[in-house]
């Protein structure tokens, strides 16, 4: 579905982004080509270089098997008032998605988005999932807020059909008033050999690290902006085991940059900041490549050439995800109204 698609061309070449040594050769045009759905899109998996999964509220979802030319959306008949906010695509067939809010719950297809079906509910109260990712195709993971100062997560090792309660084997408690942020999906991120990374914010926030597929964890403090609810990590990436980067800020003070994003070397350990931050609260931050990143949010997108040193803007227009193909280059945005854009290099 196509409504008033809008093309906007961005050149990045070396006068506009003189000391970013990469990026003159990386130039590159944002095309929007969804918009005007009433639908805020959190939820974004890109399978390859054709294979787009979209999720967000009021039940929709979309699927493009062209590499964003054409699209067929659906709002799941049942869960018109569900918000999706994260998805998982694994080819043009199979999908798992995952609502925020209570009650929760999980959805699987297996035949490209015409049917749904519910693999798990909880309709306790407090709960509220914030992000999933896998590590292969059986072996997932999803993280929720607190519950009695519990971090909820589940797990699969079928491929999303069914899923386990495994939040007593985190043991750390959190404190009151710190939880997961459910803008982008990118509050969790699986790694090779059974690496995962947990993010947290609100009145602290913190790093959750395991290297055994979330049998047993470590916690690490990150000294990005936090103190209250609206602020701290809401977004992670890592480029490999050790190489990372936590992006956030404040989402009510939108347009304040500082100690808004940190780098990491040593897989969330300690944190340094950039010379260049962002230019305001981002909710999600994605790799390109070691050098490149991606970083959007309610006031503008970025980008770095240098690991996350120095950021300058791409875009005035804001996303609520930025996510890379798993096998591929393709880059999509999401964003509120339906809003889908590709960063074509």
């Amino acid at each position: 579905m196509e409504k008033g698609s809008i093309k906007f061309f961005l050149f990045l070449g070396l006068i506009l982004f003189s000391g970013l040594p990469f990026l003159p050769a990386f130039s590159q045009q944002l095309t929007q080509i969804e918009s005007g759905l009433n639908t805020s899109l959190r939820g974004l998996s890109v399978v390859n270089h054709s294979v787009i999964w979209v999720s967000g509220s009021k039940g929709y979802t979309a699927l493009s098997t062209d590499a964003g030319k054409t699209w067929k959306w659906n709002q799941v008949k049942g869960f018109e008032k569900f918000d999706f906010r994260d998805i998982e695509g694994f080819s043009e067939n199979k999908a798992v998605m995952v609502s925020a809010g209570s009650p929760a719950v999980i959805l699987l297809t297996v035949n490209g988005g015409k049917d749904w079906e519910e693999v798990y509910r909880n309709s306790l109260p407090d709960i509220f999932l914030d992000g999933m990712d896998f590590w292969n195709a059986d072996h997932g993971i999803i993280y929720g807020d607190p519950i009695a100062g519990q971090i909820q997560i589940l797990e699969t090792t079928n491929g999303g059909m069914s899923w386990q309660n495994i939040s007593h084997r985190l043991k750390i408690k959190l404190v009151s008033g710190e939880a997961g942020f459910a803008a982008s999906g990118t509050g969790i991120r699986s790694g090779k050999k059974g690496n995962v990374w947990i993010a947290t914010g609100g009145i602290r926030s913190r790093i959750f690290h395991s290297k055994d597929y979330g049998q047993s964890w470590q916690v690490y403090p990150c000294p990005i902006i936090q103190g209250n609810a609206s602020s701290g990590i809401f977004s992670i990436a890592f480029y490999n085991k050790k190489t990372g980067v936590a992006a956030g800020g404040d989402y009510l003070k939108d347009t304040l940059r500082n100690n808004n994003l940190l780098i990491t070397g040593n897989g969330g350990q300690s944190w340094k900041s950039p010379k260049i931050n962002p230019l305001g609260y981002r909710s999600a931050i994605e790799y390109v490549s070691r050098k490149v990143l991606i970083a959007t949010g309610t006031t503008g997108t970025d980008i770095s050439g240098d690991g996350g040193l120095t950021w300058k803007k791409l875009s005035d227009t804001g996303f609520n995800c930025v996510r890379k193909a798993k096998n591929g280059k393709l880059i999509v945005l999401t964003g509120d109204q339906g809003r889908i854009a590709l960063v074509q290099q």
